[in-house]
This record gives structure tokens, C-alpha cells and sequence, in this order.
């Protein structure tokens, strides 16, 4: 049995961002600490985007950024300045790079090729089973789940941002790489909230991401289809597929913190720190895994780690409506765009914003589907 301070199960992003908070921290070198996945590197596996007001943490290692976006749709089209923000992208070979190169500086970390089976909280210690070992830890902090209560209880709906996407190049300039699509409806909704994301990286190169917000995955060459289509229809026929990127992110109101314990805490996707209602994780991984150096740095009980937000009843209804009424996803964002200021947004989505901020926010969007689903929560 191998015995450890700390182990983090998962190097992914926020297990690794984790590790990176505690190697850049001298309080933690009197620990032991294990990082255990499949593999260490992972390469460009990943392409995360978040807004930021000014400069950032993870500015070094930007692939690109815009400062402005476009949202368009049959209710609402508008290029729109991002101000003092900027819309950032970080390639993920770049971010593993940059985190792996500080952890092997530090001896304390160990990291551990092997495949997680189960792990338990006894009460004093946590065993942690993998396919070739047994392993003891203090606390372990989880991106991976062994449950799939989420899928399986019906208190909160679930929905996906399923999605596929294309990085192609094209012979001539073709984009201009000073503007993000953020939105754009103009593509057949079929009772789904469905959009294009793209994201011109050069005049000759861009992320083109089929996405939906629904419950139920696609046959993978709809999703093709429709970018092929898509580009078609703006006249982008002379290009290469250079690149190809798939992913399904949960996206709902459960409390996946309800199965934290004293010394486990779930961490990541698993442990709900993707945004409910919008499924960005990224800055918010930012936020929680420094909010959790400095927690573990005085207190040893792990279920206290969490809190619960008015911001989670506020992703809540929005995912009640979008599960009840999937079709008016493009309606519901464009009121949000059109009727509140871009700023103001970007704070209520990183639950930053005031509560007057969030009055107007909420009177910005068609209110009737948001009264009911209160009601419906309410009794």
C-alpha cells in the first residue's frame, strides 16, 4: 500500500490546476502528493475559451484572443465590443506543458500512471483502488465520478453541450480573426437550441463548433453535416480539415457536492464547478482551485468546501426552462443579449454581478417560462 498526504485522481485540468496551486505554494512542500490518470500526456486534447476582464494568470499561454464577439440570430444580430474584457483561448498542449513543467520541480509530487477503480472515505483516511495498486490518502480531491446518480435522479433536469468541431484552413483569406462568433442561430433549430461557434484563429484559420444545448447526443454525421453545410452557405469550399474536436458536457442543477465527505472532495466537472447554465469551466476551475489552496490551509473538513449560491437557482430555472421549452433557446439568448449590457453578462455569468445587475438581467429575457418554472420549483 502506498500512503500519500494528498491524492488527486484525474490530470485533467482541475486536478493538474490544483497540483499547480499547491506546487506554487511552500506551506504544502511538507506534503505528500499523488496524481493519478491513465496518462500524463494528453496533448491538444482540449480548446478552453472564458472571457476576462484585463490582464490574466494564464495570459502566457493564450493561443489567441479577441475583443469583440458576434451574436447573431433571426431575433437579434450585433457585433458587439467587448470593452475592457477580452474573449481568451488557451490550446490545452500549452496549459499541460506549462503546469507539468512546475510539478516536476517539486519532489513531493509524484505522478502515477494507472487506472482508478474505486476509492472510499473510512473515516480517518481515504483507500483509493487502482488496476495495479492500493493507495492511502489523507484527502483526495476527485475529477472522476464512480456514480451515475446524476443521469439516473429526476429532481434536476439534465442537459448537454454536445458538440463537434472543425479546425480548418483555407487557401485565401477568409476571416476576420478580430472577431469571436460567440452565437449564431442561422442554422435549422429542429426543436433544439442549436448554434455555430466559431473561432477565426487567422485569416486562413478557424474553429468551426456545431453545438447544442439538448438532453439527447446526435449521430456524429449530423454534426459534420451541418458544418459542411454551414460553410457552404458562406461560401467556404476550398479548405482542409486540419484538426477535429468532440465533446459532451453535463450540464444541470444537481448537487454533485452532496457526495463530497470529510476527506473527499470532487473537483472539476465532477464536482459541479461547470457552469450550470452555460457549460464554461475553465475560469471557474480558476477560481475554485485557489479558493481551495487557501481553504485547505486551515480548515481539514472537505464537505464544507462548497457552498450553495442564489447563483445555482438562478442556472437552475434557466435549465428548467431549456429542458421544458428546448426550441426557445435562440429567443431566450438573443432577449439576454439584446436587452442587457455585454459587461454585465460576462459578471452575472462568473457569478460576479450585483444583485441590481441580476433584477435587469432577468427582466431582459421572456419572463412568463421563468415564472412558471419558479412556481413549479416553489411547490
Amino acid at each position: 500500500m502506498v500512503k500519500a498526504d494528498y491524492i488527486i485522481l484525474g490530470a485533467g485540468a482541475s486536478g493538474l490546476m490544483l497540483a499547480y496551486r499547491m506546487a506554487k505554494d511552500s506551506y504544502f512542500d511538507k506534503y505528500s502528493i499523488i496524481i493519478i490518470d491513465k496518462t500524463a500526456d494528453k496533448g491538444n486534447d482540449r480548446t478552453w475559451c472564458y472571457w476576462e476582464d484585463g490582464a490574466g494568470e494564464w495570459d502566457d499561454i493564450l493561443f489567441k484572443t479577441w475583443d469583440a464577439i458576434y451574436f447573431g440570430s433571426k431575433f437579434y444580430s450585433q457585433q458587439l465590443p467587448l470593452g475592457a474584457y477580452s474573449y481568451k483561448m488557451i490550446r490545452s498542449e500549452s496549459f499541460y506543458a506549462k503546469i507539468w513543467r512546475e510539478l516536476k520541480l517539486k519532489s513531493n509530487i509524484t505522478f502515477v500512471e494507472d487506472e482508478v477503480l474505486q476509492l472510499e472515505d473510512e473515516g480517518n483516511r481515504v483507500k483509493v483502488k487502482t488496476q495495479t495498486e492500493l493507495y492511502e490518502g489523507k484527502k483526495v480531491f476527485s475529477s472522476l465520478r464512480f456514480d451515475n446518480e446524476m443521469n439516473t435522479q429526476v429532481t434536476y433536469p439534465v442537459l448537454k453541450q454536445h458538440f463537434i468541431g472543425w479546425f480548418i484552413r483555407t487557401k485565401q483569406p477568409t476571416f476576420d480573426d478580430t472577431v469571436a462568433t460567440f452565437m449564431d442561430f442561422d442554422i435549422p433549430q429542429k426543436g433544439n437550441t442549436r448554434f455555430m461557434y466559431i473561432l477565426p484563429t487567422s485569416k486562413t484559420e478557424a474553429l468551426f463548433e456545431y453545438t447544442l444545448f439538448s438532453k439527447d447526443l446526435l449521430p456524429r454525421e449530423e454534426y459534420e453535416e451541418t458544418i459542411k453545410d454551414y460553410l457552404q452557405k458562406r461560401g467556404i469550399t476550398e479548405y482542409s480539415v486540419e484538426e477535429k474536436e468532440q465533446g459532451s458536457i453535463p450540464m444541470t442543477a444537481f448537487r454533485f457536492s452532496q457526495k463530497n465527505t470529510k476527506n473527499i472532495l470532487y473537483i472539476g466537472t465532477a464536482g459541479g464547478w461547470t457552469k450550470a447554465s452555460t457549460g464554461y469551466t475553465f475560469r471557474n476551475t480558476t477560481k475554485k482551485t485557489k479558493a481551495l489552496a487557501t481553504y485547505l490551509k486551515s480548515q481539514t473538513d472537505l464537505s464544507g468546501f462548497e457552498k450553495r449560491t442564489r447563483f445555482a437557482f438562478y442556472d437552475m430555472l434557466m435549465l428548467d426552462v431549456l429542458a421544458k421549452n428546448n426550441e426557445i433557446g435562440a429567443l431566450l439568448f438573443s432577449s439576454l443579449f439584446k436587452n442587457s449590457k455585454l459587461q454585465a453578462i460576462f459578471r452575472f455569468l462568473d457569478e460576479e454581478s450585483h444583485f441590481g445587475e441580476e433584477l435587469q438581467i432577468m427582466a431582459s429575457v421572456p419572463s412568463w417560462n421563468f415564472i412558471k418554472a419558479f412556481f413549479r420549483r416553489l411547490f
